[in-house]
């Protein structure tokens, strides 16, 4: 798709729009909007992580509604085959010639955003299906290589609580996701608000507000957007002070991590924090951007031994002690 020249308050104000649609919709979850908005401005995947009915396939369905782009939904189930997701090669006869050729039925996950709703509800096998995609843009069937449309925005969906006919993602999976995004639940106030808003009259649907050009656009700016060198200096410090055994590591980590994040989130802290800065209106990435998102870029990324699970002690809090413990400046 063809980029066009954007301005940075003409991607600011797509952004706006693009919240305001999802705020009709969306009753509260405000920052865990923004983060998604983030990670599509930033053009990567996204993992939604909550318990059952805090509106994770709603939302996912309302930003689709909001962009003019191909939309597909993929429910996982314990049977799915990995062909379900890219497509398989099939046998059609001619019925005049007689002539048989192999033509190929591409699969939903040819679409330029993708629900993959459930995802732990498969096992590995399928999981993998959408390995290819989610890096390479592209999947290979029967020795074959076919292009995914661009861009390609992969959201997932995971219920953290069960347990029984679910299947753990793989730590390479994980890493493909830019953003691990959690879901709380509403404040009581949201809550209220939310029960008179869905018991009544069905609400207007969310409105188209920007086009694949726009969001190729705003990819293509959130790369020009530049990083003072303290501040991917910090991002690689983050990176480096998670993993043990490092001389950057942080007491915490060398008591509590048993794997530590990979430059993939080095990569993912730098893009984020440009495309939050873009959707603020600034021009440049600053440290607090890093720091905000620290959380969903690294609690998918940092494996927590057996000492911290006894402790009680996860990623998320891991974390957060790391942005203590790392200083902004050396």
């Amino acid at each position: 798709m063809p980029t066009r020249a954007l301005p940075i308050d003409d991607a600011a104000a797509l952004g706006q729009r693009l919240e305001a649609e999802l705020g009709r919709t969306i009753v509260g979850q405000r920052a865990v909007l923004r983060e998604i908005l983030v990670s599509f401005f930033a053009g990567g995947h996204c993992l939604l992580r909550g318990v059952p009915g805090l509106a994770k396939t709603l939302i996912i369905k309302t930003l689709a509604r909001t962009v003019d782009l191909s939309f597909n939904r993929i429910q996982f189930t314990p049977d799915l085959m990995p062909s379900d997701i890219v497509g398989a090669e099939v046998i059609e006869e001619d019925r005049t010639s007689g002539r048989r050729e192999v033509r190929f039925m591409r699969g939903p996950v040819f679409a330029h955003i993708l629900l993959a709703d459930e995802i732990n509800r498969t096992p590995p096998r399928t999981q993998a299906a959408l390995l290819e995609a989610m890096q390479e843009r592209q999947v290979t069937v029967g020795g074959v290589r076919y292009d995914l449309p661009a861009p390609q925005f992969v959201l997932a969906t995971q219920n953290p609580i069960e347990q029984e006919g679910t299947y753990s993602l793989p730590e390479a999976q994980l890493d493909r996701f830019l953003l691990n995004v959690v879901i709380g639940y509403p404040t009581a106030d949201e809550e209220r608000q939310m029960l008179a808003q869905t018991t009544t009259a069905p609400q207007a649907a969310a409105q188209v507000v920007a086009t694949g050009a726009d969001i190729a656009a705003v990819h293509a700016l959130v790369r020009e957007i530049p990083a003072a060198s303290n501040v991917v200096d910090y991002a690689a410090r983050l990176v480096r002070a998670t993993r043990p055994g490092a001389p950057e590591a942080t007491p915490s980590v060398t008591s509590y991590v048993r794997w530590g994040a990979g430059p993939r989130a080095g990569q993912a802290l730098l893009l984020c924090g440009k495309a939050r800065a873009l959707l603020d209106g600034r021009a440049t990435v600053s440290l607090d951007d890093v720091r905000a998102l620290a959380l969903p870029v690294l609690r998918h990324r940092v494996l927590v031994n057996f000492q911290a699970e006894a402790e009680g002690l996860d990623a998320d809090a891991l974390v957060s002690r790391l942005l203590d413990e790392v200083p902004a400046r050396p």
